[in-house]
């Protein structure tokens, strides 16, 4: 999943009036020619632009990574049944909603004379279509690219999290590591030696990660790149080959999920559609852009059947016991911890692709004001503190009042303050420490910002920009409507639910730690 834009320069020394870089800058350059403005980073090679086999693969890269891992849980929360008709009918809007964008990009650089379009451009001129909007269209642009910057540093975030609990959990179970496979049916590795918290692995992988941001051209993290690719390929048919040969009949599973976990089901889902923002780079970079339709429909159907295939044949697999990541549920036999170590790099190496997109936005227009002389310190510095504020494995969450006894019906009494008078100052004025959970962090980060991106955005870019043209029939204004709405209501569910889990997973995690007051 990378959200990424690719625009021209319109002006100079504003956050959001540069071109919106993408890691398929580096990777995937542009085709030269005198109908594409000339921009240095997509000067790479000689390549007369991308073939449809090479934006295929971009394309199935840009959609599956750590979110493909959390489907089978999403399965879980929505139901066997429910789980997969869902994704099928998410994944059929999601890749509506990139025809929508491709559709209005065609139409918007047609009548702008433009060769092409980002995302955030493609909005700001819709809204110039509105009389009522055109003194504010600047805004529209400014609103996607500051969700491209949350969803991409929200990727990174997961990273951190995906990294800490599979490292953590193969060092734990290094000392009963087997070569045995045999499939015990519970809740990820056996784990006999407690290790660290995760969220010290995750301090761990903070040096190295700062490192590998301070690559000056991602040009030199292609051949890792490439690597990369290829060990979580191999990962992945792996993960696919014990989980179909693990499956425990009879398969006796909920197939409808509880409602109100349906909303975990939504943000983890769109979390892994939302790859959204390489349509219109990919697209930009063919060598025959009329062809990129077929390259979406093709690219997106594979990415649907992976998604729904391995959602489900997991939550078979390890049915109520999946985890965050089904990579937590593999067994201590080295083939699989192998496994999860390879997968581990290919999202470490990842990481400084999903970085590269905010990085490019942010840094630049302070370099501006900044000496030749301290150009590179100023720049590496803000690079490690773009990265530690992405690390953060806790913020201070200030709760003012007791937590309602629905967010753990057999939490709430042992944090009433007459029964606990030292154990409830430490809940109820702040929660210093939030619990880095995969699954709730996947949820969030796809609740908050990737509905917008994948499903609001769109359908109100096709509104405005057919808006004066009377190519808009009442259905098909009706539709555009309806998939917002859903992506606004999936987006307030999504987050409200991510937010009570996590603050109820803390709080039991607080109960837990200050055992003796807990009441038995």
């Amino acid at each position: 999943m990378m959200a990424t834009s690719d625009v021209d320069t319109r002006g100079e020394g504003t956050l959001f009036s540069d071109p919106i870089p993408s890691e398929m800058d580096a990777l995937c350059p542009s085709p030269p020619g005198p109908t594409r403005p000339q921009r240095t980073y997509e000067r790479i090679g000689g390549r007369e632009g991308t073939s449809f086999c090479q934006t295929l693969i971009h394309l199935l890269k840009g959609n599956i990574g750590t979110g493909l891992l959390g489907l089978p849980l999403a399965v879980k929360n929505a139901g066997l049944v429910l789980g997969p008709i869902s994704l099928l009918c998410m994944g059929v809007i999601a890749v509506h909603c990139m025809r929508l964008l491709v559709k209005c990009s065609h139409h918007l650089s047609a009548k702008m004379d433009r060769p092409s379009l980002s995302y955030g451009e493609a909005m700001e001129y819709g809204m110039e279509n509105v009389s009522w909007l055109r003194r504010h269209s600047q805004w529209g642009k400014h609103t996607v690219n500051v969700f491209l910057i949350i969803t991409q540093l929200g990727f990174c975030c997961v990273y951190f999290v995906f990294l800490s609990d599979n490292i953590k959990q193969v060092v734990e179970a290094a000392n009963t590591t087997t070569f045995s496979c045999q499939m015990n049916y519970t809740n990820q590795t056996q784990v006999l030696v407690p290790s660290f918290d995760s969220r010290l692995y995750m301090l761990c992988f903070l040096p190295p990660i700062i490192l590998l941001v301070f690559t000056p051209d991602l040009r030199y993290l292609a051949p890792l790149s490439l690597v990369a690719n290829l060990m979580m390929t191999a990962s992945l048919v792996l993960i696919y080959f014990y989980s179909l040969t693990n499956i425990k009949y009879p398969i006796d599973l909920p197939k409808v999920g509880r409602a109100k976990d349906y909303p975990l089901f939504f943000g983890t889902a769109i979390f892994a559609f939302e790859g959204i923002g390489v349509v219109l780079p990919l697209e930009n970079k063919m060598e025959r852009p009329q062809g990129f339709i077929p390259v979406l429909y093709l690219g997106m159907g594979i990415v649907t059947f992976l998604y729904i295939s391995l959602g489900t044949i997991g939550y078979m697999c390890f049915g109520e016991h999946i985890g965050g990541s089904i990579t937590l549920n593999l067994p201590n036999c080295w083939t699989y911890q192998v496994v999860k170590l390879l997968y581990c790099f290919g999202i470490f190496i990842t990481f400084a692709l999903q970085f590269y997109v905010p990085a490019e936005i942010l840094i630049p227009p302070v370099m501006e004001r900044v000496s030749q002389r301290w150009k590179t310190p100023v720049n590496l510095l803000l690079r490690s503190v773009m990265v530690v504020f992405t690390c953060r494995p806790a913020r201070p969450l200030q709760v003012n009042r007791p937590l309602p006894a629905r967010l753990h019906p057999r939490l709430h009494p042992r944090l009433h303050p007459r029964l606990h008078p030292r154990l409830h100052p430490a809940l109820n004025g702040a929660l210093a420490v939030l619990i880095p959970e995969l699954d709730l962090v996947i949820s969030l980060v796809g609740s908050v910002s990737s509905s917008f991106l994948a499903l609001i955005f769109p359908p109100i870019l096709e509104l405005l920009t057919f808006h004066t043209e009377g190519a808009l029939s009442p259905p098909v204004t009706a539709k555009n409507v309806a998939i917002s709405l859903i992506g606004l209501i999936g987006f307030l569910a999504g987050t409200y639910i991510a937010v009570e889990q996590i603050v109820a997973r803390n709080a039991l995690k607080h109960v837990e730690t200050f055992s003796p007051f807990s009441v038995q």
